[in-house]
């Protein structure tokens, strides 16, 4: 309604600035000779014709696998009768923290997005953030016939889920190949935006593998123009065979509203995800035993790497396929079962759609030189290391100069959930003047400084010592429950 009324506003505002302009009239004659100058030709008709006709056709034969989701959750909040009085610092000051305890006000809520079906008998696929915490969900397909949705699976880590319905003979949606997605392929998206059924809108693929959005953890998706706007998430990308190449889950946007900027989830990731827990009830990754990180530019002069692509193994755990097959900190993996690795973030992905107990040939240069390692994937274990908090004083003329540092104690170990095993000296303060301001922060764990290992401070303060001013500084961190190398300059 608001955009038919900001339309509606734009146009009388067009029709006010013609009446006060002085529009010279032009004779019937006159413009009938102009108006035949600009003919469009025949072929340009017959063009247009014909590739309208062929979207139309594609929108037609995917639009029936499309369908409208709507969840209702019950919401519980505080019931505050003074508005956000409560949340004065003020108010609590004198009046403390008991009026947290009011009894809690329970209300439905409810929410819209979209579904794509994906078998005959039910199955339909859609984002995990549209049937996430959903206690009722209402399915209304292409012809209106509205089914009572379960949720069978959800995948937080890419965002995907699975519903089924009790119905059969379904127009599941025919998949297609992601992989062979390219910037520039014409793509038709299909949803429910704002409840408005069954709308298809038109754009190109973008750009395809957008990773480190921060959307969720496994990110490879196919970057779109296509308007995508709120309840469209869940539903379809197709190309322009009508076959599934994505499932619509975001948008970057300042204003709530398509501003050519969306992502979907690649349909052959989603189909992975989808039949894991169809057929398994749960998601199977593969699984290394290994953090990663990219390759930088100051990182390859660091370790000496003549490649400027690959992922740098950062940590190996114990008993792990990696560990168990020989990876060791520091080794740069290259290629994975003789394809590429280009960075991180494909390895991760590959890795993980790597089913447990294959053999993978992993390459990797170490110290200057190739070697091969076959390695058998294992499973990715569900357990997930936290750590939270922050917490005295080490000053160098170096690169570390303004860094703060101290000795791990039982109680910093145990508030920030530092596992054991891990050794160094925790970061207690970054000067904002000083160069580590923006590559350290505060619970960083220091385990090496230019490839020596640090047990506390006073192998810290030994190595650190012998840096000179302009030296740069390798360091290994343990940051969030990863191992990360960076690099300082002065």
């Amino acid at each position: 309604m608001v955009n038919l009324k900001f339309v509606r506003a734009v146009c009388s505002m067009a029709m006010g600035l013609a009446l006060c302009c002085a529009v010279p009239v032009i004779p019937v004659t006159e413009a009938a000779v102009l108006a035949k100058d600009h003919v469009v030709s025949a072929e340009a008709k017959d063009f247009l014709n014909k590739m309208s006709s062929a979207l139309a056709e594609v929108g037609e034969a995917a639009k029936p696998s499309v369908v409208n989701i709507s969840t209702t959750t019950t919401v519980e909040m505080g019931e505050q009768p003074f508005g956000d009085l409560f949340d004065d610092p003020a108010f609590k000051k004198f009046f403390g923290d008991n009026f947290d305890s009011l009894p809690k006000k329970k209300f439905k809520s409810s929410a819209l997005g979209s579904g794509v079906i994906v078998s005959k008998d039910g199955y339909i696929l859609t984002a995990y953030h549209v049937a996430q915490n959903a206690e009722e969900i209402k399915i209304i397909l292409n012809d209106k016939t509205e089914f009572k949705g379960r949720v069978i699976g959800t995948d937080p880590q890419t965002d995907i889920a699975v519903i089924k319905i009790d119905a059969r003979d379904l127009p599941a949606i025919k998949m297609g190949n992601s992989a062979e997605a390219r910037a520039g392929d014409v793509v038709l998206a299909i949803g429910n935006p704002f409840g408005l059924n069954q709308t298809i809108t038109m754009g190109i693929v973008s750009a395809v593998g957008r990773a480190n959005i921060g959307i969720s953890d496994y990110e490879d998706f196919i970057q779109t123009d296509a308007a995508i706007n709120p309840g469209n998430s869940g539903g379809a990308l197709v190309n322009t065979n009508g076959e599934l190449i994505g499932i619509n889950t975001a948008i970057f946007s300042t204003s709530g509203g398509s501003m050519g900027v969306g992502f979907a989830i690649p349909s052959n990731l989603a189909n992975t995800v989808a039949q894991s827990i169809i057929k398994q009830g749960k998601v199977i990754r593969g699984w290394l035993g290994i953090t990663i990180q990219d390759l930088s530019p100051d990182l390859a002069k660091s370790f000496g790497i003549k490649q400027d692509k690959g992922a740098l193994v950062t940590d190996v755990m114990k008993n792990s396929p990696a560990e168990k097959a020989g990876l060791k900190r520091g080794d740069l993996i290259v290629e994975l079962d003789g394809k590429p690795v280009e960075n991180s973030v494909k390895l991760r992905n590959t890795v993980a759609g790597k089913a447990p107990g294959s053999t993978v040939r992993v390459k990797v240069v170490r110290e200057g030189k190739p070697m091969a390692l076959p390695v058998t994937i294992g499973e990715f274990p569900a357990a997930k290391p936290a750590r939270k908090g922050e917490l005295k004083k080490s000053e160098f003329d170096n690169a570390l100069k303004g860094v703060s540092v101290q000795d791990i104690t039982p109680e910093l170990r145990e508030g920030l959930s530092i596992p054991d095993e891990v050794k160094g000296v925790i970061v207690v303060n970054v000067s904002d003047e000083g160069p580590a301001r923006d590559t350290l922060t505060k619970g960083d764990v220091i385990q090496e400084v230019n490839r020596r290992a640090i047990t506390g401070l006073r192998d810290y303060e030994s190595v650190v010592s012998k840096i000179g001013p302009s030296d740069s500084v390798l360091l290994l961190v343990y940051r969030n429950g990863a191992y990360i190398y960076v690099t300082l300059k002065r």
